[in-house]
């Protein structure tokens, strides 16, 4: 059973009071608990009839047991990243009276776009179906289905940028009407982020220094390290308007891989 330190000192008090002067041997010890200055505990020590010691110690709540001093800051740092790949996306939409045959011609142009998207060199594994659908068209007063509209569309990741123009005005060729894109992206961006984490922690190191420096303590080696995460901002999707006019021109720019550590420094 846990008591308050106000409840054990004032029931201590009691006993000793109808006791006479603690005549059975019993002593009440104040002192710090486990971890220095952290916690206080009251320590109750008693005979018992047989004349052997016994123990009882009741923590206190004060402060918190096993927190080491340190500064605790959060660094960042970033590195520079051309992006190599792009994301496209290439829909059509079809119309017609049932929707047997828009769904069909829907499906007749989808594989078109496909078959031009595979000889313009984009492999199979990088295309895939996104969505298709089917809704009705209806009257102007809405009472009556005069037809219906289905549409597709396809993903499709272009790994040579140079390459880009060319695909997106392929697709158009072969049918698509709605052109998505790009999403620029870098493939593999492992050797830029683990840049970036090495100037997060320099970036960290800094803080903690001039930190330690005004305190007027020593800055020691970090002891806890937690990563925040990382990466780095994709680039709008835009509509490809006028990709059927002529080559697209792409040009990839530079993205910014960026990583976050929160680093607790040990201090003297």
């Amino acid at each position: 059973m846990k008591f308050s330190l106000f409840a054990v000192v004032a029931a201590l008090a009691m006993l000793a009071a109808g006791c006479g002067g603690s005549s059975d041997g019993s002593k009440v010890a104040l002192g710090q608990g486990q971890g220095g200055s952290t916690g206080d505990t009251i320590a109750v020590s008693e005979k018992g009839d047989m004349g052997v010691a016994s123990s009882i110690s009741y923590p206190t709540t004060i402060g918190s047991v096993g927190t080491l001093p340190g500064i605790t800051v959060t660094g960042s740092g970033t590195a520079d990243a051309v992006p190599d790949v792009a994301d496209w996306s290439f829909g059509v939409q079809s119309d017609a009276g049932t929707a047997k045959d828009a769904l069909a011609q829907a499906a007749d142009a989808t594989r078109k776009i496909v078959d031009a998207l595979r000889n313009a060199g984009v492999a199979k594994e990088d295309l895939r179906t996104e969505q298709v659908s089917l809704y009705p068209r209806t009257s102007n007063d809405g009472l009556s289905v005069i037809g219906y509209s289905a549409s597709s569309s396809v993903h499709a990741t272009v790994r040579d940028l140079g390459k880009a123009g060319s695909v997106v005005d392929d697709a158009v060729k072969a049918g698509a009407n709605q052109v998505y894109g790009p999403s620029l992206r870098v493939s593999d961006n492992r050797v830029q982020y683990r840049a970036a984490v090495d100037a997060a922690m320099d970036d960290a190191r800094a803080r903690a220094e001039a930190l330690a420096a005004r305190a007027g303590v020593t800055l020691g080696g970090p002891v806890a390290i937690v990563e925040s995460g990382g990466g780095y901002p994709v680039p709008m999707y835009d509509r490809a308007a006028g990709a059927a006019e002529a080559a697209v021109p792409i040009e990839p720019g530079i993205d910014q891989i960026s990583a976050m550590l929160t680093v607790t420094f040990a201090i003297s």
